[in-house]
């Protein structure tokens, strides 16, 4: 099995665990992130690996599946698309219901790309992806948002070096975090030494002194998935480079978005 996507579903089954183990009314729970609840939250990864399904069938079926939900993320957004989506096509299942749905389907996605060539390319609403790249960002998005409904809950998320493919993504989406903005990447790209899960040492770029960015690898994907302010980690940020990349990190698609404020994204007390 393509180890992207095995990685993938390992990311969800760690999300699983923990809401199956929740009351049903926790489904109601509102995060950190934009106000959205824990239902949000998987909604919109639901309906996103379920366009990550169709764009694996033929890019066909994803073209019109994005072009039937363009109307609705215009008009609502996120929210209001995944919901008027989850009308149409799961009668407005909400709860358990929709974590049930999420839970049956992520492990079919998982194995239906990892039987793909790793090679092959899908289409998707930027540019087409590689089915190992599409499985990286389906795992950075799960355990993006995953964060939010961890840290609502007040659970700590046990983590393994499947991390590395997000920090991974952080490092190579350097420049593009720049260009996004409108900016040209600063040049030498920062140093980056990580501490994985395991202990592991994992290191990227041309090693430098005064470039540096050095630390635990969760605190790393944690600031370039946005879900924590630099200043609420323990990382080491030395040179301008470095500092001026750790304050607007994205590794994900899309507009520019700005870093949580510093204090905004914790671990709630349970």
């Amino acid at each position: 099995m393509l180890k992207e996507a095995k990685d993938f579903e390992e990311e969800c089954d760690a999300l699983a665990q923990l809401l199956g183990d929740q009351r049903d009314d926790a489904f109601s729970t509102v995060t950190q992130f934009k106000g959205w609840t824990v239902d949000d939250v998987i909604a919109h990864l639901h309906l996103w690996n379920v366009a990550a399904g169709l764009t694996l069938e033929s890019r066909e079926k994803f073209h019109a599946f994005f072009k039937s939900l363009l109307p609705a993320l215009g008009e609502g957004g996120h929210i209001g698309a995944q919901r008027r989506w989850l009308v149409e096509t799961h009668g407005g299942a909400s709860g358990r219901a929709l974590f049930d749905a999420w839970k049956a389907f992520y492990p079919e996605l998982a194995q239906r790309y990892g039987a793909a060539s790793p090679d092959a390319r899908v289409a998707w609403a930027g540019p087409d992806m590689t089915v190992a790249a599409k499985m990286t960002a389906r795992q950075m998005e799960s355990w993006a948002h995953g964060q939010e409904v961890f840290d609502a809950l007040g659970a700590e998320r046990i983590e393994g070096d499947r991390i590395r493919n997000i920090c991974h993504l952080g490092v190579t989406t350097y420049s593009w975090t720049f260009r996004n903005r409108g900016e040209e990447p600063p040049q030498p790209k920062p140093f980056v030494q990580l501490t994985a899960p395991s202990g592991a040492v994992w290191e990227w770029n041309e090693a430098q002194e005064d470039n540096v960015i050095a630390g635990n690898a969760v605190a790393f994907a944690q600031v370039v998935a946005q879900t924590r302010n630099v200043a609420d980690t323990d990382l080491a940020v030395r040179g301008d480079n470095a500092t001026r990349w750790m304050a607007i990190a994205q590794c994900f698609a899309g507009a520019p978005e700005d870093p949580p404020a510093p204090g905004s994204r914790y671990r709630a007390s349970r």
